[in-house]
C-alpha cells in the first residue's frame, strides 16, 4: 500500500514537469534612439525648398513640421536611429546646389556625385539624446565670454533675414530689434564690469548672463524680441533661484516690457518706471533693473551709481549712451554683417580724449564660432 501510493505521487509529479510550459524568455529591450540634427546650406538664397533625403536602414526622419524646416537659405532636418558616430546621409535637391552642410558647430565634408550635381553624401553622428539637445546644429551665435566663472557669459546671435522660420516668417524682418540688443548688451557688459557687478557675481561663484534673440530655430521660438540680462546664482544654468528677465523692444529698439521669471515663482511683469529687482538665494539684493519712460535702461547696483542707456536720437539701433549718476560715460555702436561673419563694436569714452575703442569680432558666418578678435584704436 505504501509502495503504490509512493509511485502514484512519483507519477503525478513526473506528468507535471514532463507537460509544463516551457520558460519563455524574456525580449530584448528595445534600444533607445539616438537622434542628430544637419542643416543644408544653398550656395545662393532662393525660395524655399524641400530636398529628397535618403537614410540608411534603421534611421528615419523625426516627424513634424518643426524638425523638417526650410528657409530662403537653408534646410535644415532631424534623424533618429541607432546611435552612430558615422551615418551617412545623401541628400538630392534639384536645381539648388548645396554650398555647405553643417552639424553642431561643424562644416562636414561634402562628397558630390559625378553626373548628378545636385546630389551630395555627407557623414553625421547620430549621438544626441533628444532632438532638442542638438539646438547647437540650427543656432548660429558667438560666444564674446564663454566662462560663467569670469562673472559674466554672454553671446550674440547672428540673425539672418534669408535664414528666418516658424513666427519670424509672418511678420517684418527685425533689423532695428536685432541691431539694438546688440547695442543694449555691449553698453550693459561694460556697466557689469565698471560698478563691480561682475567682480562681485565672480567672488560669490554667481554670473550674469546676456543674450538676445534668433530667427531661425523652430525648436525655440524666441519671438517676440527681446534681450536678457540673468542672474544665476551658482555657475550653471541649472542653479537654484535664477531671475531670467526678458527684455521686449519695439520697433525702434526701445524696451518697453520685462517679463521676469525667478525659477520657482514664476513670471513677474515690469513696465516703464516698475524697479525690477533681483535677489540673491541669501535675500541680499544683487541689482535693480527699471525700465525708462524714453525706453532705455536703469541699472542700479545697491551701492550706486546709477547707469541709464538711452538713445540719442530714439533709435537703438543707431547707438547707445550711458550716463554714470547722470553723467556722460561711454557710447557705443556696432556694426554685424551677418554674411560675411563681421561683428564691429565701437565704444566711445566721454570726457577724454583717447579714440574710440574698436573691436572686430571675426565669425564664422554659419556657425556663429569666433575665429579671430581685432582689437584696435581708431
Amino acid at each position: 500500500m505504501v509502495l503504490r501510493r509512493w509511485l502514484t505521487v512519483l507519477l503525478a509529479t513526473t506528468s507535471v514537469v514532463a507537460f509544463a510550459a516551457p520558460a519563455v524568455a524574456a525580449p530584448d529591450p528595445v534600444p533607445v534612439p539616438a537622434y542628430a540634427g544637419f542643416r543644408l546650406v544653398k550656395a545662393i538664397p532662393g525660395e524655399p525648398g524641400t530636398p529628397e533625403i535618403t537614410l540608411p536602414a534603421g534611421y528615419e526622419l523625426v516627424p513634424g513640421a518643426q524638425h523638417q524646416v526650410a528657409s530662403r537659405a537653408e534646410y535644415y532636418s532631424f534623424i533618429r536611429g541607432p546611435r552612430s558616430e558615422a551615418v551617412t546621409v545623401t541628400v538630392d535637391w534639384p536645381g539648388t546646389w548645396i554650398g555647405s552642410v553643417i552639424a553642431t558647430d561643424t562644416r562636414l565634408a561634402v562628397r558630390r556625385h559625378a553626373g548628378a550635381p545636385y546630389r551630395v553624401s555627407f557623414v553625421v553622428p547620430v549621438i544626441w539624446s533628444t532632438v532638442n539637445a542638438n539646438q547647437a546644429t540650427v543656432q548660429v551665435w558667438s560666444m564674446l565670454n564663454g566662462s560663467t566663472a569670469s562673472g559674466v557669459h554672454w553671446r550674440i546671435e547672428h540673425n539672418d533675414p534669408d535664414r528666418v522660420a516658424g513666427p519670424w516668417t509672418s511678420v517684418p524682418w527685425p533689423a532695428v530689434q536685432a541691431g539694438s540688443v546688440i547695442n543694449y548688451m555691449i553698453a550693459t557688459e561694460a556697466v557689469l564690469q565698471d560698478s563691480g557687478l561682475a567682480a562681485e557675481a565672480r567672488r560669490k561663484a554667481h554670473f550674469f548672463s546676456l543674450m538676445g534673440f534668433e530667427t531661425n530655430n523652430v525648436l525655440h521660438p524666441d519671438n517676440p524680441p527681446h534681450w536678457h540680462l540673468a542672474y544665476y546664482p551658482g555657475l550653471t544654468y541649472g542653479a537654484a533661484g535664477a531671475h531670467v528677465p526678458h527684455f521686449w523692444v519695439d520697433a525702434q529698439g526701445k524696451t518697453f516690457y520685462n517679463g521676469m521669471d525667478i525659477q520657482g515663482q514664476g513670471r513677474s511683469r515690469f513696465y516703464a518706471g516698475d524697479p525690477a529687482q533681483i535677489h540673491d538665494p541669501s535675500g541680499a539684493l544683487v541689482v535693480t533693473l527699471t525700465i525708462r519712460t524714453d525706453g532705455g535702461l536703469d541699472i542700479d547696483p545697491p551701492a550706486g551709481p546709477r547707469y541709464s542707456i538711452t538713445a540719442p536720437d530714439g533709435d537703438f539701433s543707431h547707438g547707445v549712451n550711458v550716463s554714470r549718476n547722470g553723467v556722460p560715460w561711454r557710447s557705443v555702436v556696432s556694426q554685424d554683417h551677418v554674411k560675411i561673419g563681421i561683428l564691429v563694436t565701437q565704444v566711445k569714452e566721454h570726457g577724454t580724449t583717447r579714440p574710440h575703442r574698436t573691436t572686430v569680432y571675426r565669425y564664422d558666418a554659419l556657425t556663429g564660432v569666433l575665429t579671430d578678435t581685432w582689437p584696435s584704436a581708431g
